[in-house]
């Protein structure tokens, strides 16, 4: 009898990981490589007090099928949360909720005819993007057309600049309808009782159940493909060969790994990508209890803020309130290396200051963290529904499952695992029964991502 045959899965964030649990449930030999010392990617964590904190902020949508689906296979499910939570917003340093009707009416950084147009927009948004095309329609040309100049220069081009850089106008249109899609202001979300590090350690001890070798602090030096199979370089000379191999590494990052004849079929690298400089602010006391607040013109480096103990409580972060603030940039960029300590105290002195009327001090801030991340959110070109890469390196037994494939929808970790299970498909991988597989497949066709 032939051996089963093996898989490599280069990259333990939530795609990776969610890949090998699918792809070890058909049998097969999976061997799961981790350049850093951490599983998790962007929900990898720190201790902090008598628990564990998140680098990075997320949350679970009720909408989130595919992880919710994944948690419940882990017996995990149940452990999610569910709160209310609420956004607020920040312009020229002035505190607005942006929840309601009347918050609306009462946003006196719009006029009061552009703050009536924006909340009917707004309301037919998700209606009005229908049977266009808007994957090849810049987002300044559509939101500046259906809300007007006003809340285009004053609220929705600073927003979108924050997110996306200086591309942000020719993003597509599409990307950001999905995320309407996806969010709102007022919103059920829901945080794990354990952390996100309770599904990091739930995939871990899924896999290691199930026979697959998880290596961290293995950072992968060469990638190769020859005679069907490929070749992986580790570290001090070592090399692993498999005959197939699942890539959950940023085009960039495995363009630069690839040998020659591997590049030359690789898809090249269409998306850009904007890091991200993560503040973690342990505080005494709570700020304004949105969950998410923009910052815009505000006199911050950081553009906007997450109260993450409005949705989690302050029990995982020993009695303390956490809020991340964030900004977006270029890994390239001179805030991306700047040293912790200075990033830390500039951000404090404008976070007190910018909440100095809700009655926040210096002395409530307990604890303060930085950490990075050089790719985090995807800056996707117009038109790239029909420049999207398959996920299928042609002749080759490689296949690729990044942020460049998930696309049109949001970049998350629900759209990560349902990528990783159409990887596993496509290699052939049979999830949860033929029956049930065949169906999956089928759905991934109706929704637009390439066919296994």
């Amino acid at each position: 009898m032939a051996p089963p045959e093996s898989v490599v899965v280069v990259g333990g964030g939530i795609c990776g990981l969610a890949a090998a649990y699918r792809l070890a449930g058909t049998g097969r030999r999976v061997t799961l490589l981790e350049g850093s010392d951490q599983l998790g990617g962007l929900g990898t964590f720190f201790p902090s007090r008598q628990g564990w904190v998140e680098r990075f902020y997320h949350c679970v949508m009720p909408t989130d099928d595919d992880l919710l689906a994944l948690l419940g296979e882990l017996g995990l499910r149940e452990t999610i949360r569910w709160r209310p939570t609420t956004m607020g917003m920040v312009v020229d340093g002035r505190h607005h909720p942006f929840n309601s009707a009347a918050d609306l009416l009462r946003f006196s950084p719009l006029r009061p005819l552009d703050r009536v147009r924006f909340g009917a927009v707004s309301v037919l948004l998700r209606r009005l993007g229908r049977h266009r095309d808007l994957d090849n329609t810049r987002t300044e040309d559509w939101l500046r057309g259906l809300y007007g100049d006003a809340a285009w220069d004053t609220l929705l081009a600073p927003l979108f600049g924050a997110k996306f850089g200086h591309a942000f106008p020719d993003v597509p249109a599409l990307y950001v309808w999905q995320r309407l899609g996806r969010e709102r202001n007022v919103a059920t979300r829901g945080y794990p009782a354990g952390g996100y590090k309770s599904i990091i350690d739930g995939l871990l001890a899924a896999l290691v159940a199930a026979g697959v070798t998880v290596r961290t602090s293995t950072p992968v030096t060469a990638l190769s493909v020859a005679a069907d199979r490929v070749r992986v370089e580790l570290p001090g000379g070592e090399r692993i060969e498999a005959d197939r191999a699942v890539s959950t590494l940023p085009l960039p990052q495995l363009r630069r790994l690839a040998d020659a004849p591997l590049l030359a079929r690789l898809p090249s690298a269409l998306v850009a990508y904007q890091g991200v400089v993560n503040a973690l602010f342990f505080l005494r006391r709570p700020l304004a209890g949105h969950y998410w607040t923009p910052v815009v013109r505000s006199g911050t480096d950081f553009d906007g803020v997450v109260e993450m103990s409005a949705l989690a409580g302050v029990e995982p972060y020993g009695g303390r309130h956490l809020a991340y603030a964030m900004r977006y940039a270029d890994r390239d960029s001179p805030l991306f290396t700047e040293d912790d300590a200075t990033v830390a105290a500039r951000w404090t002195d404008q976070l007190c200051t910018l909440y100095s009327g809700l009655g926040l001090s210096a002395t409530d801030v307990d604890e303060v963290r930085v950490f990075r991340a050089p790719f985090v959110e995807p800056v996707y070109p117009l038109g790239y529904l029909d420049q999207r890469p398959p996920v299928t390196v042609a002749g080759t037994p490689l296949l690729l499952a990044t942020t460049a494939h998930v696309y049109p929808e949001v970049t998350s970790w629900n759209s990560s695992v349902r990528l990783a299970n159409h990887v596993a498909a496509t290699i052939g991988a049979d999830i949860t029964g033929g029956a049930t597989s065949r169906r999956t497949a089928a759905a991934i066709r109706a929704d637009g991502e390439p066919s296994p």
